[in-house]
């Protein structure tokens, strides 16, 4: 079977992901605080999602039959900024506003602050009943825009997680398509540790989900799974995305203690603070000039 995506639109999107891990390390550096290991594991799947999955229209952000991206773990927040500002919803200069007092790019995104942005969410465990309801209310209308919503693992230890993917199953909203950050980590450690999730495709499943299970650093495999989801009419389905908290920068991979660290406050363990953020540019930029000659 082919695949949806030519290896040249691959190459143009691994580029674009790799520019926007810069970008978010350079806002969150000036920032001063924020997420770091989540928002780096995806950025490959914001990149595709803006660049190649969306139907959307940054000149019109309220674009009648566009596609809605909820985003439920607010947290990572920076990197759907960067793929936003490299998307033209705004100047890319603003990017270095995050978390400054009266930005429009908060913390965590406020839906009236930013246009572009459908729901405010920091409360985990609420995106995926904002986007159950968005999506059967498109379906009462009739209308065809399709729901998009990312969600951590570790928020599914929320109860009301799992409220919502009951009622999903129930009433069979194939035009809602979830998307799970499986990185394993959250705050205080491996979520294994803290409250084991796994298997969360047989729990999906067993709710009455389609479930996919795809590399979140594979834009092949993802870009498939978006289309396959397109042809399940009889019920939602789930991407469970395994991706690498940290990903591009190999010292802090899987670390979850950068879970909540900015440069410049993580562990000094492999960098000294103030030397965090060079090396860390340092090494995407590298990177970046390795995916550039595998394309060429």
């Amino acid at each position: 079977m082919s695949s949806y995506i030519t290896e040249e639109k691959i190459g143009e999107l691994e580029i674009k992901a790799n520019e926007a891990r810069q970008l978010l390390i350079e806002m969150l550096t000036t920032a001063g605080s924020g997420h770091t290991a989540g928002p780096l594991g995806m950025a490959d799947i914001f990149t595709a999602l803006y660049f190649y999955i969306l139907n959307h229209d940054p000149k019109n952000p309220n674009l009648p039959d566009r596609d809605w991206l909820i985003l439920s773990n607010g947290h990572i927040t920076p990197i759907r900024y960067v793929s936003m500002a490299q998307a033209g919803y705004f100047p890319v200069e603003e990017l270095k506003t995050l978390r400054k007092f009266g930005s429009r790019l908060q913390g965590h995104p406020e839906r009236e602050r930013l246009p572009g942005v459908e729901t405010t969410s920091g409360p985990l465990g609420s995106g995926l009943g904002q986007a159950a309801g968005i999506a059967y209310a498109m379906r009462m209308d009739k209308k065809k825009n399709r729901v998009y919503c990312i969600m951590s693992d570790g928020e599914h230890d929320a109860g009301n997680t799992w409220e919502s993917i009951m009622f999903a199953g129930k009433y069979r909203l194939n035009n809602l398509v979830g998307i799970i950050d499986r990185n394993n980590i959250q705050i205080d450690g491996m979520t294994e540790d803290i409250m084991p999730l796994e298997s969360l495709r047989a729990k999906y499943e067993s709710f009455n989900w389609h479930v996919l299970e795809v590399d979140g650093h594979n834009l092949e495999q993802f870009v498939d799974a978006t289309e396959e989801a397109k042809t399940i009419y009889e019920k939602p389905t789930v991407i469970i995305a395994h991706t690498i908290p940290g990903k591009g920068i190999k010292e802090i991979e899987f670390d979850y203690r950068w879970h909540g660290n900015p440069p410049g406050k993580g562990p000094d363990d492999v960098w000294p603070k103030g030397e965090q953020a060079k090396k860390m540019l340092d090494e995407l930029r590298t990177l970046g000039g390795k995916i550039r000659s595998e394309h060429q």
